[in-house]
This record gives structure tokens, C-alpha cells and sequence, in this order.
């Protein structure tokens, strides 16, 4: 059987050997800058199933939204069908020797009909609309989320980058990007 072996990255031993070299040494940079990117990346885990979540609601709101427009279309075709029809009545009622008061009784009926269809319509129309409002609302608070989560990531590279580097400027950008991760995290939370 023939053995297996890895070739790490010079990338991976350069981290290596700045992890061992910090534990080594009784520095506790590397610790620190670790402990605050399991920290960020767990936050980034929340706020990535947030953006997938806030993004199929507003979808299905959006769905609803249709469906509930569609509805409301068909409704608005059978209030214009009715109407045809009352005008037709009507129309017939000024046709000499025909039964005007038939004719003026299904106008008539047509004309009550065609209240209900329009209030029916019209509701129908305030519910898409209502529907409408939740899926912006649903893309707003994806839109914070995806931000929250991009600075998170952003914030995770700095990191990775400052344990090469060692630098302490580093170090605070990438907490300050962090923070402004949490900002934005805790901005969608609250749908600001």
C-alpha cells in the first residue's frame, strides 16, 4: 500500500508556523485573532441562513402577491362581462315590442351582480397589494443580511491576512469590519 502524503501550501505553513511560533513563544496574537474569527465566522453561519431564509419569504410573498392579482384580474373580467351584459339589457329595452320590464329587471340585476364582483375585485386587489409590501419588506431585511454576512466575510479575511502579517493595524480593521458586520446583523434583525 503506498503511503499518502500532503503537500501543504506555502500559505498553510507560513500559518503554521506563525500559530506554533505565537504558542511558543507565550504570544497571544494568533489566539486572540482566532478566537475572534470562530467568533465572526459563527455570526456569518447565522447570517447566511438569515439571507436564504429573508429571501425565499419575499419570494413567496411575491407568489402571493401574483396569485392574489391574478384573482383579482379575473374578477375584474367577469364585472366587465357583467356590464356587456346590462348594457345589452338595456340596449333591449328600447327595442320596440319587447318586454321592457324584463329587460330592465336583468339590467338591474346585472348592475347588483356587478357591485359584488367590484367590491370582491377591489379586495382582492388590496390583498396583492398587501402581499407586495411584505416581499419589499422581505427583500430589505435580505439586503441587510447579505451585507451583515459580506462584511463578516470580509472581516474573516482580514484576519486570516493579519495572522501573516502580524500587523496590529490589521488586526483593527479587521475587528472594526467585524463590528460593522454585527452592526448591519443586528440593523436586519430589527428590519431597519
Amino acid at each position: 500500500m503506498a503511503a499518502e502524503f500532503e503537500v501543504p501550501s506555502p500559505h498553510e505553513q507560513q500559518l503554521e508556523h506563525v500559530v506554533e511560533h505565537a504558542h511558543g513563544s507565550g504570544d497571544n496574537f494568533a489566539g486572540k485573532i482566532a478566537m475572534v474569527t470562530a467568533i465572526m465566522a459563527t455570526a456569518g453561519a447565522m447570517f447566511s441562513y438569515q439571507v436564504g431564509s429573508t429571501e425565499s419569504a419575499a419570494a413567496m410573498n411575491k407568489n402571493n402577491a401574483v396569485i392574489k392579482k391574478t384573482e383579482a384580474a379575473n374578477q375584474w373580467s367577469y364585472y366587465q362581462a357583467k356590464s356587456s351584459r346590462q348594457n345589452l339589457s338595456e340596449l333591449a329595452m328600447t327595442i320596440p315590442g319587447v318586454d321592457a320590464s324584463k329587460y330592465a329587471a336583468s339590467a338591474e340585476r346585472y348592475k347588483k351582480e356587478k357591485e359584488e364582483i367590484r367590491i370582491g375585485a377591489e379586495k382582492l386587489e388590496a390583498e396583492s397589494l398587501a402581499w407586495d409590501e411584505k416581499s419589499e419588506a422581505s427583500m430589505h431585511q435580505h439586503h441587510r443580511w447579505a451585507q451583515a454576512m459580506t462584511a463578516i466575510q470580509i472581516a474573516i479575511s482580514l484576519a486570516a491576512i493579519t495572522l501573516l502579517t502580524r500587523k496590529n493595524w490589521l488586526k483593527r480593521m479587521s475587528f472594526s469590519v467585524g463590528g460593522v458586520g454585527l452592526v448591519l446583523g443586528a440593523l436586519a434583525a430589527l428590519h431597519i
